[in-house]
C-alpha cells in the first residue's frame, strides 16, 4: 500500500519543511544561541544551519540516535556543535536529560517539534510539551506540527486513508486534535499561540510562546 494514498504528502511536507526552516532562520538571525530538536530523527538542520556560537540539542530515542550518529561518523560530518540527548518520551524525563546535556534554561531557546506529535499518545505529547516549557525562558519559542481536525469531511476522509496507510507500516496516528483541543493542550502545558499565519495554523503548523508572553 502506498503511504501517500491521497497524493497530498509531498506538498504538505514541502510546506512543513519551509515553515520550520523559516522559524530557524528567523531565530538565528535574532540572536538565539540554543536550538532543541525534539524527536530529531535524521533531521539535518543542525548541520545545514550551523553557526558559530549556536549550540544544538537533538533529543531522540536511543536506538534512532545511535544509528544516526554512526551514519554521521561514517560520512565524517562534524557534530561538535551538537549535543545528542537520548530519551524515550514515553518513560524518560526530557527536562532532566536536557539539563544534563548542558542546555541552559536561562538562555533563549528555540524548540522544534516536527512530524512527531501525531504519533504520540496525548498524555505523552502533553508530558513532552511540559518538559520543554520547563527548559524555556520567557523569550523562548516552540514550533510544532500537529494533526488538526478542521471539521472538513473531505480532509477527514484523506486523513483516514493516510492514517490507515501509515498504520500498516507500524506508525499509527495516535493524536488528532480539534482546534479547541489544541488550544486546551497548549493551556495545560503553559504555552500559547504566537501571532502566526492562519493558513499555517489550519495546516497544524503552529508557533508557541510561554503563556502570558506575546
Amino acid at each position: 500500500m502506498s503511504v501517500d494514498p491521497n497524493g497530498m504528502m509531498v506538498p504538505y511536507l514541502r510546506a512543513r519543511t519551509l515553515f520550520f526552516d523559516r522559524v530557524v532562520v528567523r531565530a538565528l538571525d535574532a540572536g538565539v544561541t540554543q536550538v532543541v530538536i525534539a524527536a530529531a530523527g535524521y533531521d539535518g538542520r543542525a548541520m545545514r544551519y550551523a553557526k558559530p556560537g549556536v549550540r544544538w540539542f537533538e533529543v531522540d530515542h536511543p536506538d534512532t540516535q545511535r544509528d544516526k550518529r554512526e551514519r554521521l561518523e561514517r560520512l565524517d560530518i562534524t557534530t561538535d556543535h551538537v549535543a545528542f540527548v537520548p530519551a524515550d518520551f514515553t518513560v524518560d524525563d526530557v527536562a532532566a536529560a536536557l539539563h544534563e546535556a548542558g542546555q541552559d534554561e536561562s538562555l533563549t531557546t528555540l524548540f522544534l517539534c516536527e512530524g512527531v506529535a501525531v504519533y504520540l499518545e496525548l498524555q505523552v505529547l502533553e508530558g513532552l510539551l511540559r518538559a520543554l516549557r520547563a527548559r524555556a525562558n520567557e523569550r523562548a519559542r516552540l514550533a510544532i506540527s500537529l494533526s488538526v481536525d478542521t471539521g472538513s469531511p473531505a480532509v477527514a476522509q484523506r486523513r483516514a486513508r493516510f492514517g490507515a496507510a501509515v498504520a500498516s507500516i507500524g506508525e499509527p496516528a495516535r493524536t488528532v486534535l480539534t482546534v479547541d483541543g489544541a488550544t486546551s493542550l497548549f493551556e495545560r502545558t503553559d504555552w500559547a499561540r504566537a501571532n502566526g499565519s492562519e493558513r499555517a495554523e489550519r495546516a497544524g503548523l503552529v508557533t508557541l510562546v510561554p503563556a502570558g508572553v506575546r
